[in-house]
């Protein structure tokens, strides 16, 4: 039974994809976690700043210290982009206006002042990372666990370095990986599997977050062109408040939708999965009818560390 229905290894009914009170109050803590985490270079940046200013005795001596412009910039609330586009007269003017507005008046707490902006600008900046946070942790939280099914079965796998674009041997003393990780490779029965992440399938013209293949990463350009290639597709939810689950669940089945239709003009079937953080009842019972008619081949609450392994472990023996 569970050799075609893979999700019953870890799944007795809808009610075991339903994300716990517990769970999404964890998930809440993580995320609050990894916010600070990701804010930790912006307090240093502050703290810098206001060491460097430290001697300035009227705001006008701040524009005769020397490497603090981008940092007066960003206090004036000019983000990083839009520093490209600037001239230098522009920047100029951006400055003394935020030293004659908001800096002078004042007074002796001018430094405090410029600090307090700096960081309100670092902050927009942060939140807008924070926006995909939850897909990002959803994707190290998969990764990690199929690198510990390959590590456990001593499969030698690479991985592709986000940076670097370069794919790298794994090691067992690997830390944090999954940080810098864009794609994970190895071998199944001798032939080659590539997954990675958040690539756009030409044939389906949207970006899918996750497509597992019958290649090795050196033929993974033309292999994306190719339909019968392909593995296995799933859609990765991580948000983790309850109030955009629904939402979630509506766009993830709209992309594998999308993505069966695409395959099935081409005359293929890849496996297709959904792995979400936040699963409400009504919503568990929607991907659970999907699961037993075969619409899906495979779900699992992110949240759930045992479904998640059992999910990865199909995967990897694809």
């Amino acid at each position: 039974m569970t050799k075609n229905k893979p999700y019953k290894k870890h799944l007795l009914n809808s009610s075991g994809l339903v994300t716990t009170y517990e769970e999404i109050r964890a998930g809440f803590v993580a995320l609050a976690l990894e916010k600070n985490r990701r804010a930790t270079p912006f307090v240093e940046q502050a703290r810098s700043l206001k060491y460097a200013v430290s001697q300035a005795r009227v705001p006008a001596d701040l524009l005769n210290i020397g490497n603090i412009q981008p940092a007066l910039l960003t206090a004036a609330g000019v983000s990083d982009k839009a520093m490209a586009y600037l001239l230098p007269q522009d920047k100029v003017a951006a400055i003394q206006e935020l030293i004659a507005k908001y800096l002078e008046p004042s007074g002796p707490a001018f430094i405090e002042e410029l600090v307090f902006r700096f960081l309100l600008t670092r902050g927009d900046t942060l939140g807008g990372s924070m926006r995909n946070i939850g897909g990002a942790m959803a994707v190290r939280k998969l990764t990690r666990a199929a690198i510990a099914n390959l590590s456990l079965a001593k499969t030698p796998y690479q991985w592709l370095h986000s940076d670097s674009r370069e794919w790298m041997p794994g090691k067992e003393e690997d830390a944090d990986i999954e940080l810098y990780l864009t794609g994970l490779s190895w071998s199944n029965k001798r032939k080659p599997r590539t997954m990675i992440y958040n690539r756009t399938v030409p044939f389906v013209k949207k970006n899918i977050d996750l497509c597992l293949l019958n290649c090795s990463p050196q033929e993974l350009s033309s292999a994306f062109k190719n339909p019968s290639l392909y593995i296995a597709l799933g859609e990765l939810k991580g948000g983790i408040d309850p109030a955009g689950a629904d939402e979630h669940w509506k766009t993830a089945r709209t992309s594998l939708t999308r993505i069966r239709k695409a395959f099935s003009d081409k005359g293929h079937s890849p496996y297709i999965f959904f792995v979400g953080a936040a699963i409400e009842n009504s919503m568990a019972e929607e991907i659970w009818h999907q699961l037993e008619n075969g619409t899906l081949n495979n779900a699992a609450n992110l949240t759930d560390v045992n479904q998640v392994a059992s999910l990865c472990g199909w995967l990897c023996s694809l």
